[in-house]
Parts: C-alpha cells; sequence; structure tokens
C-alpha cells in the first residue's frame, strides 16, 4: 500500500479552513479521506508556527513549555478534584437520613 503525501499547500488550506471555522474537523476528514490523528497533528503544527507550519523545521520546539503544560494540567486537576467534593457532598445531603421514612 503506497503512502499518501500531502502538499504544504494543502495542508496549510486544511488548516485555515478549520481555523477559521469554516469546516468542521469531521467534515475535513470525510471529504479528503484524512484520519483524524492526522488531522490533529498537522493543526497542532499549525497552531505552533501559523502560516510556517509545514516548512520542514522542526516544529514541536515551538510549542507549549513543559512547564506552562503542567500548570495547566495541574489546574484542570484541581477543577477536577472541587468537582469531585461538591459532588459528594451534594449526593451525601440527597442520600435518606437514618431513622427517616422515604416516601
Amino acid at each position: 500500500m503506497m503512502r499518501r503525501s500531502f502538499s504544504r499547500d494543502f495542508k496549510l488550506e486544511v488548516c485555515r479552513s478549520v481555523e477559521s471555522g469554516g469546516s468542521t474537523k469531521a467534515r475535513v476528514c470525510r471529504e479528503h479521506s484524512l484520519s483524524n490523528t492526522l488531522l490533529d497533528r498537522w493543526l497542532e503544527q499549525y497552531r505552533a508556527l501559523g502560516e510556517e507550519a509545514f516548512s520542514g523545521s522542526e516544529w514541536r520546539v515551538h510549542a507549549k513549555e513543559p512547564e506552562s503544560r503542567v500548570r495547566e494540567l495541574e489546574a484542570a486537576l484541581g477543577r477536577a478534584h472541587l468537582e469531585l467534593e461538591f459532588m459528594r457532598e451534594a449526593l451525601g445531603k440527597l442520600a435518606p437520613r437514618s431513622g427517616r421514612r422515604s416516601l
């Protein structure tokens, strides 16, 4: 099976379309027979380098710094923890109390 190759202009056009809201990722993948993973990789590179994407240079070095990503993930974990605590408290208030008859 031959591996397909896509031009830089094609990749830029597809990324611009998705980023501008002109097309959805699902639609682009369906129309061009692309995998979602491939399109995600293109979009990540496009977001990191903009119009300079797909020029052959290493693009991952331009992606977010690891420390920044760790801070984002720690914040998300903290929010998830607070949501869990809130739900536990809410469920505890809804549980039938001992000695009371439920309807």
